[in-house]
C-alpha cells in the first residue's frame, strides 16, 4: 500500500474534524410518561443468533438492537449521528477515536465503559464472527481504552471509513459476559447462563421459538426523554407472511409491522381507519448477483445477456407500483448525490441483444430458440416484492432463450444457502448504502463478506483500496465513480432499483422516529423506546 502523501495527511486531519459528532444533550424529563403498555411488533422470521456480533437477519437485528447499543446512528441523508458515542473521528490517518457517554449501564448494573468498546472491536477482529462488523475491521490493528470514556483505535493502514462505519454497524457487547465465554464467534448468547445482560432500552426475558420474543423495559435509558422507555414490554410476534401480519394489524392483534409493506398494500392501508403508514427513506437497493464460480456465469457476455433480458421498467412500474427509481445500474444510488454519476446508465432491456451476445460467445440455440443455459435463482419467501419480480426476471430470460429455475426459500435457509454460495443467481436487497468505500469493499473485494458474485478483479480491488485511504470526499468521488462504472460494465452486480419504503402501525401509537432502511425504520431502539400508546 503506498504511503499517504503530506496533502492527504492534512486532509485526514480535516476529515477528523468533519467526522467528529456533536455531543447530544441528555434528554430532558417531560413529554409522555412511561406506561404499563405492551407494544406488539409483527415479524416473519425467528431469531437465529442472539449474539449481535453474528446475527445477520432482520429479526436478529431488530431484537438485538434493542439490547446492545451502537456507537452511532444514521440520518435520512446517510450522515452519521451520535448514539453511545458522543464524538468520533481521526487524530491522524492511522489513529481514530470514540468518546462515549458516561451514563450508560449494563442491565446488571455494571457501568458500560470504553473497555467494553475496545474489547468488542478487538474480539471481533481476533475471532472473525460472521456478522457485518468483522468485514469493517480489515484495517484495525488494536483498540485501547485510554479512559472510561475514550477509545483509541490504531489502524494498520489509513482507512477513511473505518471509524464511522464501525461506529454505525457494530453493536457493543459486555466484556464481563462475553470474555469468559471464549470466542465471540462461537458464543451463542442464548440466555442459558441466567438470562441476557444488555444495555439497550429493553432486555430479552422470554423466548417461545416460532411464536414470540418478549423484552422488558430497562428503567435507565438516557437516550430517550425522561431517561425511561415508554412501554413496559415489547413483544415480537412471528407470523408466516406479510399478508397475515397485515390482517393481524387490522384486527388490532399487533401494533406495528416491522417488515416493509408490499407496494400494492400501501394505498389500502393508508385509507384504513385506525392505521397509520409511515414513509421510510431508502438508502439501499435491490440486486441480482451472478455467481462467477459457475463456469457459464464467469463469462462476461453471459452476465450481460442476463442483464439485458430484464425489463427493469416493468419491475418498477408493475411490482413496485412506481415507488422505486432506477439507479442507472449503479451502486452509487441517486440519494448519494455527491457520488452518483448520471453518465452510468441502466442496462437496456433488449432480449434480442441478449441472444446476439450468447451467439457471439459460442452458444447455439436449439430449434425452439433456447440456449443450453440453465440457472437457479434463490430468493426469500418472506420478501414478497422480490418474489414478484423474480418471476418477471424468469420470463424475460426465457425470451432471451435462457432458462431460470426459481427457488423461493424460508428466509433463514435462504441466508444459509447464500453464505455457502449455493446458488447461481442471488436475488436480494442491500439495506443501507451509506459509505461507498466500505460498501464496495464488502461487496467486491475477494474477501468481502457480502461479495455474492464472488468478484475477484485486481483493477477493482486497486480502486477500492485507493478509495479507502482517501480522506477528502472530493478526491474520493472520481475514484468511486470509476469503480462503479467497472462494476456496471463487467456486470459484477446488477443493481436494479432503489425505493423508499412504507411501514404501518396502529394509529393510537405515537412518537416513533424514522431512520432509513427496513433494518432501522420505526423499530430502531430510540423510536421503539419513545413511542407511546394514546387513547
Amino acid at each position: 500500500m503506498p504511503r499517504l502523501p503530506i496533502a492527504a495527511l492534512a486532509a485526514a486531519a480535516l476529515a477528523g474534524a468533519l467526522l467528529a459528532g456533536c455531543a447530544p444533550s441528555r434528554p430532558e424529563s417531560g413529554g409522555q410518561p412511561a406506561t404499563d403498555a405492551t407494544m406488539t411488533i409483527a415479524t416473519t422470521t425467528d431469531v437465529v443468533n442472539y449474539n449481535p456480533l453474528i446475527g445477520n437477519s432482520r429479526s436478529d437485528n431488530w431484537i438485538t438492537n434493542l439490547m446492545y447499543p451502537h456507537l452511532l446512528s444514521i440520518g435520512a441523508d446517510g450522515k452519521k449521528e451520535p448514539q453511545l458515542a458522543q464524538r468520533w473521528g481521526y487524530t491522524d490517518p492511522t489513529t481514530g477515536y470514540y468518546e462515549i457517554r458516561p451514563d450508560m449501564k449494563w442491565s446488571d448494573g455494571t457501568p458500560l465503559t470504553a473497555k467494553d468498546v475496545a474489547y468488542t472491536l478487538n474480539a471481533v477482529k481476533r475471532d472473525a464472527p460472521s456478522g457485518t462488523l468483522y468485514g469493517q475491521l480489515t484495517n484495525l490493528a488494536a483498540a485501547t481504552a485510554v479512559s472510561d470514556t475514550r477509545v483509541e483505535v490504531k489502524l494498520s493502514q489509513p482507512d477513511s471509513s473505518l471509524i464511522p462505519e464501525v461506529g454505525f454497524w457494530g453493536n457493543i457487547v459486555p466484556q464481563h459476559v462475553f470474555e469468559p465465554a471464549g470466542s465471540v464467534a462461537k458464543f451463542a448468547n442464548d440466555g442459558s447462563g441466567g438470562g441476557w445482560v444488555s444495555a439497550g432500552p429493553y432486555k430479552l426475558t422470554n423466548v417461545q421459538h416460532g411464536q414470540s420474543y418478549t423484552l422488558d423495559r430497562v428503567d435507565n435509558y438516557p437516550l430517550v426523554p425522561g431517561g425511561k422507555p415508554k412501554s413496559a414490554k415489547i413483544v415480537y410476534r412471528v407470523y408466516p407472511d406479510i399478508n397475515t401480519e397485515i390482517l393481524a394489524l387490522k384486527n388490532g392483534d399487533v401494533d406495528v409491522i416491522a417488515n416493509a409493506l408490499p407496494p400494492a398494500q400501501v394505498k389500502e392501508l393508508q385509507n384504513t381507519s385506525g392505521i397509520k403508514v409511515e414513509q421510510v427513506p431508502g438508502l439501499g437497493y435491490a440486486q441480482m448477483a451472478y455467481n462467477m464460480d459457475r463456469p457459464d456465469l464467469a463469462k462476461k457476455d453471459v452476465r450481460l445477456a442476463l442483464a439485458h433480458a430484464v425489463d427493469y421498467d416493468a419491475i418498477r412500474r408493475v411490482v413496485l407500483q412506481g415507488q422505486a427509481v432506477s439507479t442507472g445500474s449503479n451502486q452509487l444510488i441517486p440519494v448519494l448525490s455527491e457520488f452518483h454519476d448520471k453518465s452510468i446508465t441502466e442496462y437496456e432491456h433488449n432480449p434480442e441483444l441478449s441472444r446476439q451476445l450468447l451467439t457471439g460467445a459460442g452458444y447455439q440455440a436449439d430449434a425452439a430458440g433456447n440456449f443450453p443455459l440453465r440457472f437457479r435463482l434463490i430468493y426469500s419467501l418472506q420478501d414478497p416484492v422480490t418474489a414478484q419480480w423474480a418471476t418477471l426476471v424468469k420470463d424475460g430470460a426465457a425470451k432471451a432463450g435462457i432458462t431460470i429455475d426459481l427457488q423461493g426459500l424460508e428466509r433463514n435457509t435462504y441466508l444459509s444457502m447464500r453464505d455457502k454460495g449455493d446458488y447461481d443467481i442471488y436475488a436480494g436487497n442491500f439495506a443501507i448504502m451509506d459509505d461507498p468505500a466500505t460498501n464496495m469493499a464488502l461487496a467486491y473485494l475477494p474477501d468481502g463478506s457480502i461479495n455474492y458474485g464472488h468478484v475477484d478483479d485486481p483493477r477493482l480491488t486497486d480502486l477500492i483500496n485507493k478509495l479507502r485511504v482517501t480522506f477528502d470526499q472530493q478526491a474520493q468521488i472520481p475514484i468511486a465513480r470509476q469503480a462503479a462504472k467497472l462494476v456496471r460494465d463487467e456486470v459484477y452486480d446488477n443493481i436494479m432499483y432503489t425505493q423508499n419504503l412504507f411501514v404501518a402501525h396502529r394509529a393510537n401509537w405515537q412518537g416513533f422516529s424514522v431512520e432509513p432502511s427496513e433494518l432501522l425504520s420505526i423499530v430502531n431502539p430510540v423510536s421503539v423506546a419513545s413511542a407511546t400508546k394514546v387513547g
